[in-house]
């Protein structure tokens, strides 16, 4: 447990363990992070102002409740009040660790942090070939879609000797749609670029997916992807800081110009594939999504980064579609639209499929992008440590009649927005629909969202909880949210609890019969076991 404490001048120990013991109910948790005082992890950490000044790095945050105490002389009572402090703060330490460790030993602990636990071992594999054995030419200008589908075919023969290693040297490879194989490395060496050709007749066209029943954005069929894998397993998208570039410029004025047959592409699709890893790689300019992984088990999405400018019209970062066991981590995400958007179909289509996108952890993001997004069949997800800037919208739970379904079990934690127009949305009057073929009496069912220990500094609007006709989300829990906004909550059609909440909290999260324990609580579960609220 580490300890970090402002502390300019102590006064006596008798009036800094007083000011100590009766200040606890002014205590707010600040995330690790940031550059100012916290008791990292502790039940109720403390901000000492022992002087009633507070430092000039802390000018953001003076909104924020501090402990005061009365600065005295210097001399033997302040070294006593130091070694009194220390003492105490050990104490303090060494209570919080038994105490978790009981839990722990009961059962009543976390006995995982996450799906990012659970990662898997990624062994070298025994035979690699380089690109450039198959023809393949790095001037940007050659195409070099028959070279990667001959390599590619070449290795499906080592499927079953442990699998094989594409290799992309440095230089820029300009490329049409192509399709992967399973227990293959696509491995990018650092100054390495995928370029996606520029020419629409370079990208295949194929048929809408089943949970979607059209194209996202025109009815019909919709663009293939660049890099493309159908019931797959084990399969690495790695490099050394090597990058897919999809050039999707030309694209975004296709699109705002009405004047595209099909839906947009995406960077990288898996459809039914199981065993992926993608890591160590730069996104950029994604015609539409960056990664899709769409009816798939077991991804890991690790140290990446994604780039689309903000103006770029509908590009999303990755989409975990109608996938379980997912664990995005350690990955800078900025975008034109959202940075994260956990989907589950459309309407209709996505009942009759029936896959729902479970067991997600998101953790050790930075975010700039409209907002983060969840529709329909959505359930187990945990996010933490995640750090949002600039951008429209904080976390948003998005759904609306029609879409059936459900989100439940989401629990967010230590997240840090800044700049956000708006901080934390759960709607259920959000997104269009395929067709007239919707079900108005398909209504969602949102219960079991919670956020725990968020800050958000210069937020426009703190939050928006709005339900629908016939949809009223419940037990929807605030526990520990900072927010410095121009305006309050809005809510209507909800349910649920707060706990240490600024600004004040609307009527509807402050229900007196509700108590924290009435919350979801990621702790409460691991994965692999169920939970009913």
């Amino acid at each position: 447990i580490g300890f970090h404490v402002l502390a300019t001048y102590l006064s006596s120990p008798f009036d800094c363990c007083f000011h100590l013991f009766t200040d606890f109910n002014y205590s707010v948790f600040f995330p690790s992070s940031l550059s100012f005082s916290v008791f990292d992890f502790a039940p109720l950490p403390i901000l000492l102002d022992c002087g009633n000044r507070v430092s000039p790095n802390f000018h953001f945050f003076t909104n924020y409740p501090v402990v005061k105490i009365p600065k005295l002389k210097m001399g033997f009572a302040h070294s006593a009040c130091i070694s009194s402090m220390v003492a105490l703060l050990l104490l303090l330490a060494l209570s919080w660790g038994i105490q978790t460790t009981a839990a722990a030993g009961e059962g009543g602990g976390r006995s995982s942090d996450g799906q990012c636990d659970h990662k898997p071992s990624l062994d070298p594999r025994p035979h690699s070939v380089s690109i450039l054995e198959f023809g393949a030419v790095a001037d940007g200008k050659t195409m070099n879609t028959v070279a990667f589908q001959n390599a590619i075919f070449y290795l499906k023969s080592f499927a079953d000797k442990g699998g094989a290693q594409l290799y992309v040297p440095p230089g820029k490879w300009l490329t049409g749609s192509f399709n992967l194989t399973s227990h293959l490395t696509l491995f990018l060496a650092k100054g390495a670029t995928i370029l996606g050709s520029q020419n629409q007749s370079n990208w295949h066209v194929v048929e809408p997916l089943p949970s979607y029943g059209r194209g996202i954005e025109l009815p019909g069929a919709r663009y293939r992807s660049l890099i493309n894998g159908y019931k797959l397993r084990d399969v690495v998208i790695t490099g050394d800081e090597g990058s897919i570039d999809g050039q999707g410029k030309v694209w975004w004025d296709w699109f705002d110009a009405h004047s595209l047959n099909y839906s947009r592409p995406h960077l990288v699709e898996l459809v039914q594939c199981e065993d992926i890893v993608v890591s160590n790689l730069t996104f950029l300019n994604a015609p539409a999504y960056s990664i899709h992984p769409v009816y798939c088990s077991n991804v890991l999405v690790q140290n990446i980064s994604i780039s689309t400018p903000s103006e770029s019209p509908g590009t999303v970062g990755i989409v975990p579609d109608s996938s379980n066991n997912i664990c995005i981590e350690d990955s800078t995400i900025e975008t034109g639209h959202d940075a994260i958007a956990l989907k589950s179909g459309w309407d209709e289509y996505g009942i009759s499929y029936n896959r729902p996108t479970m067991h997600v952890h998101v953790r050790d993001v930075h975010l700039k992008s409209s907002s983060s997004e969840m529709s329909g069949g959505i359930s187990d997800v945990q996010g933490d440590d995640i750090r949002m800037h600039d951008s429209r919208g904080g976390i948003e739970l998005r759904t609306n009649r029609g879409r059936g379904g459900y989100i439940r079990r989401v629990f967010f934690s230590n997240v840090l927005m800044e700049e956000v127009e708006v901080g934390l949305v759960a709607r259920g009057d959000m997104g269009d629909h395929p067709d007239d073929g919707f079900d108005r009496e398909a209504v969602p069912v949102v219960q079991g969202i919670t956020f725990r220990d968020v800050v958000g500094l210069k937020v426009g609007l703190a939050g928006n909880f709005t339900g629908a006709e016939g949809i009223r989300f419940g037990t929807i829990c605030l526990l520990n949210v900072t927010l410095t906004s121009g305006e309050p909550w809005v809510c209507s059609g909800v349910d649920g609890f707060s706990e240490i909440v600024s600004p004040k909290p609307c009527q509807d999260l402050a229900n007196a019969e509700k108590s924290s324990s009435s919350c979801y609580d990621v702790m409460d579960y691991s994965y692999g076991r169920s939970f009913s609220l």
